[in-house]
């Protein structure tokens, strides 16, 4: 039975509470919005104007923002150093670091590591290559799973609920990324086959990744991470490649053990 108040009517549903506005503030940025003015970032976070500015004060006053001389928001130095304490970053980035780094001296690639978060890939660590090769991907951003090597690769091991929506909302990056769910999926299974994925210009003109999953533990284990590598062509260098790529994965993969919690699909507990 509905709970009425003391005049028969039915209370009102709570607003959104100060924390869950401040956060939202701060999801406003992302890479395609990274400098925000007050307008911009109190319309992405759905807030009034006098609402966004006095929030806004606030989290620049803690560090969570700064203002740039043109008025414009960027996220704060304070916030990038302690999201640096999480140990997705702690434990992952340090036990993979010395590898890493062993694959770019063997490859002289861009090296890159990342995981899912989400419905998207998010980029651990990255070693720029010598090639002249563009390379849209920085540390911490999050880019889509679809048209990128590593994000094959944490695809073709996430959970079914995971491929499935992003199976249907699939985006076009370039002339050549896959949209075709059809495609993508057979894609996928070729993945879990062969253990490595391919693009091709998908994410970015000129740049071509392979990747490989990063193990807990070994080769049996689950697939917590992604390891990867971009360069100007794949043709005739995926036999050169794929060997270095998959011996510094399981020496991340035994190095990491159990100590990192495989990432969990968005909306779990725990």
């Amino acid at each position: 039975m509905e709970a009425r108040g003391g005049d028969g009517r039915t209370p009102a549903a709570p607003g959104p509470s100060v924390t869950s506005r401040a956060l939202s503030l701060v999801g406003a940025f992302d890479d395609g919005h990274r400098r925000l003015g007050l307008s911009e970032l109190a319309e992405r976070a759905g807030l009034p104007l006098p609402t966004a500015h006095r929030l806004v004060g606030e989290l620049v006053a803690w560090g969570a923002l700064a203002r740039e001389e043109d008025g414009r928001y960027v996220v704060g130095r304070r916030l990038w150093d302690v999201g640096l304490l999480a140990p997705v970053n702690t434990d992952l980035v340090e036990a993979a670091s010395p590898f890493l780094h062993d694959l770019y001296a063997a490859t002289r690639a861009t090296v890159h590591l990342a995981v899912r978060d989400g419905d998207q890939v998010l980029y651990l660590d990255r070693l720029g290559g010598h090639a002249s090769v563009p390379v849209v991907s920085t540390v911490g951003s999050r880019l889509p799973m679809h048209a990128t090597g590593v994000g094959k690769v944490l695809l073709a091991h996430a959970p079914a609920d995971v491929r499935l929506r992003v199976l249907a909302g699939l985006t076009r990056v370039t002339a050549y990324t896959v949209t075709q769910p059809g495609t993508l999926d057979r894609q996928l299974e070729r993945v879990r086959a062969e253990d490595h994925a391919t693009t091709s210009e998908e994410m970015s003109l000129g740049a071509c990744s392979l990747a490989v999953p990063v193990r807990r533990g070994g080769a049996d284990g689950e697939v917590v991470a992604a390891l990867g590598l971009v360069v100007p062509s794949l043709r005739g260098q995926r036999a050169r490649l794929v060997p270095p790529l998959q011996v510094a994965a399981r020496g991340i993969g035994r190095a990491v053990g159990s100590a990192y919690p495989a990432p969990r699909p968005p909306g779990t507990a725990g």
